[in-house]
C-alpha cells in the first residue's frame, strides 16, 4: 500500500517541505533508507544521515533547520519520535487487519461473537464463549468454556485461554500465552506425597493489557487472579494464583511472582526478578533486574539486590563488594606484620 507525503502529513498534522506527491510504501531506519521508504530523525546524533539517506520521506522536528541541501521530502512535526510511533501503529493495524472465519475451526453452537471476527484455522471456541466486536483470533488458539473477550482484542497463534476467564477490550495476547492454567496448589499427605488442591477460580484481565509470548497466568484457587487496566507483561513471565497486578504496571521478561502477592499501580519491575508469595508491593515501586523480593515494599521505593535492599544502599554497598579482595589482602598484610612484630 502506498501513501504520499501529503497524506502522511495529514495523518500526523505536519507540514510538507519538498514534493507532497512523493510516494512511500515501507518504513525504515534513516541509515538504511531507500527509495520508497519513510523514516524519521529525532536524535541529533543521526543528523548527518539526513543528507545522505536514500529515504523518500523523512519526518523531522518542526524546529529543525537543515545545514545543507536535503534531497528527501521532509515532514515537520511537533515530536518526530511520537509521530513515527503513530505511523508504526497505523501501519501495523493495516498489516494485521483480518476478518472472516477460516476452515477448519470449531465454534460451539452456544458461542456468540460480534462483527468483524477473525478466527484462524484450527482454532477451538468452546460453549458459552462471548467474543466482542473486531476480535482477532489467530490459528491454533483454544478458548475454553464461558470465556469472555472484549472488543478489539487480539490473540496470536497458539494462545490458550482456560474456562471462565475474562479478557477485556483492546488487549493483545501473544503466541504461546496460557491464561488460566491451574495454580501450583498441592497439600502434603501422611505418606510423603502431595494431594492436588482444586483450582476453581479464574483470571480477570482488564482493558488495554499486553501480554508477551510464553507468559503464563495461573487461575486463582478461589476468587480471581487479576491483571488491571494498562498492564504490560513481557515474554516468559509467570504470574501465580491469586496474584493482583495494579494499573499501568510494567514487568520485564523472566520475572516470577508467587501466589497471592499484590503489586500496586504504575510499578516498573526489571527482568529475572523473583517475588515470593503473600507480599504487598506498593504503588510506583521500581525493582531492578535480578532482584529477589522477600518482604513487602512500600510506595515509591526503589530496590535492588537479592535479598533486595534500597537502591542507594545497594550501590554504596557494591563499592565495598568490589573492594573485598583488596581489603582481604590488606588484612593479610597486617596479620603478617603483627606476626613478624611478635617474633621480634
Amino acid at each position: 500500500m502506498k501513501f504520499t507525503a501529503e497524506q502522511i502529513s495529514e495523518i500526523l498534522n505536519g507540514e510538507v517541505y519538498g514534493n507532497p506527491h512523493e510516494e512511500v510504501s515501507k518504513l525504515s531506519k534513516i541509515e538504511e533508507g531507500e527509495k520508497g521508504s519513510l523514516t524519521f530523525l529525532s536524535n541529533p546524533k543521526y543528523n548527518s544521515w539526513l543528507y545522505v539517506t536514500a529515504a523518500s520521506v523523512v519526518i523531522v522536528d518542526e524546529k529543525f533547520v537543515p545545514e545543507k541541501e536535503v534531497s528527501s521530502t521532509m515532514i515537520k512535526v511537533e515530536d518526530p519520535y511520537m509521530a513515527f510511533t503513530k505511523l508504526l501503529e497505523y501501519y501495523n493495524n493495516i498489516q494485521l487487519h483480518k476478518s472472516g472465519i477460516e476452515q477448519p475451526v470449531f465454534i460451539h453452537e452456544t458461542a456468540k461473537y460480534g462483527d468483524e471476527l477473525y478466527l484462524g484455522s484450527f482454532s477451538y471456541v468452546s460453549k458459552n464463549v462471548r467474543l466482542g466486536k473486531n476480535v482477532k483470533i489467530y490459528p491454533n488458539v483454544f478458548i475454553g468454556d464461558n470465556v469472555v473477550i472484549g472488543n478489539d482484542t487480539t490473540l496470536f497463534a497458539g494462545a490458550k485461554v482456560y474456562s471462565d476467564c475474562h479478557i477485556g477490550s483492546n488487549c493483545t495476547i501473544h503466541s504461546g500465552c496460557i491464561i488460566g492454567s491451574d495454580g501450583f496448589g498441592f497439600a502434603p499427605d501422611k505418606n510423603g506425597g502431595y494431594s492436588k488442591i482444586p483450582q476453581i477460580g479464574n483470571v480477570i484481565i482488564e482493558d488495554n493489557v499486553d501480554i508477551g509470548s510464553g507468559t503464563t497466568i495461573d487461575r486463582a484457587t478461589l476468587g480471581s487472579t487479576i491483571i488491571r487496566d494498562g498492564v504490560k507483561l513481557d515474554n516468559l513471565i509467570h504470574v501465580a494464583h491469586n496474584v493482583e497486578i495494579g494499573r499501568n504496571t510494567v514487568i520485564a521478561a523472566q520475572t516470577g511472582i508467587a501466589g497471592s502477592t499484590k503489586i500496586g499501580k504504575e510499578c516498573k519491575i526489571g527482568g529475572q526478578v523473583g517475588i515470593v508469595g503473600h507480599l504487598t508491593i506498593g504503588d510506583n515501586v521500581r525493582i531492578q533486574a535480578q532482584s529477589g523480593i522477600g518482604k513487602s515494599i512500600g510506595d515509591n521505593e526503589i530496590v535492588q539486590g537479592s535479598p533486595a535492599m534500597p537502591y542507594n544502599d545497594f550501590n554504596k554497598s557494591y563499592v565495598h563488594f568490589r573492594n573485598l579482595p583488596k581489603l582481604s589482602a590488606k588484612l593479610d598484610a597486617l596479620e603478617k606484620q603483627k606476626d613478624n612484630h611478635n617474633i621480634k
